[in-house]
């Protein structure tokens, strides 16, 4: 295992990616290093649905290693929304910011554990021989009031963390890997992987 793929172009995901795997001395290249377009149809009905249909749309494409997630924000109030639809919610085009404004607004009223939400995330891994692995990891924490913080991206600056008081978007970058719904499950995979390494 020299080499592995994480189906995303998206950069602040690939830092944290490369930064937990660090230590498992494999090249890990996003799609747009590895040259290819691609976009799977995330017709799953859960974030593990979603991860394995991309890691294997890509497996197939590239002949390697290919690493997926699929993650959200779930909002127990909201009847778990936006969920696996979190990239979409409001369409592809809505900016985060605008995104974050509306479930402030729709959580009006509330306060505490009403406002008790979590961010989950699955990642898949698929084999050139067929096989897939899954893990997955959640950070607890509540819709905050407003938006805060510039170390995050997407729901992290209105999701807020009771026991460190403060919203994710404020955390440093190690400190959130350590701590992050992604971090967490991309850790477990980590150790299937070196599971596989040491195997081969």
């Amino acid at each position: 295992m020299k080499k592995l793929i994480f189906a995303t172009g998206n950069e602040g995901k690939m830092k944290e990616v490369r930064m937990i795997l660090a230590d498992l001395d494999v090249e890990v290249l996003s799609l747009k290093e590895a040259g290819i377009e691609a976009e799977a149809e995330e017709n799953g009905a859960t974030f593990e649905e979603n991860a394995k249909i991309k890691a294997v749309e890509i497996m197939k494409r590239s002949g390697e290693i290919v690493l997926a997630d699929d993650s959200g924000l779930e909002v127990d109030a909201l009847n778990k929304e936006p969920g696996i639809y979190s990239a979409r919610y409001m369409g592809y085009d809505t900016s985060y910011h605008i995104k974050n404004q509306n479930l402030i607004r729709r959580l009006e009223g509330k306060t505490g554990k009403e406002r008790s939400a979590r961010f989950v995330c699955a990642i898949a891994a698929a084999f050139p021989d067929g096989r897939v692995l899954t893990t997955r990891g959640t950070m607890e924490g509540e819709i905050g009031y407003e938006e805060r913080g510039e170390n995050g991206f997407g729901y992290d600056p209105i999701f807020y963390l009771p026991e460190y008081g403060c919203y994710s978007g404020e955390l440093p970058l190690e400190v959130k890997n350590s701590l992050s719904h992604r971090g967490k499950a991309l850790r477990l995979m980590k150790e299937e992987l070196r599971k596989l390494k040491e195997g081969l």
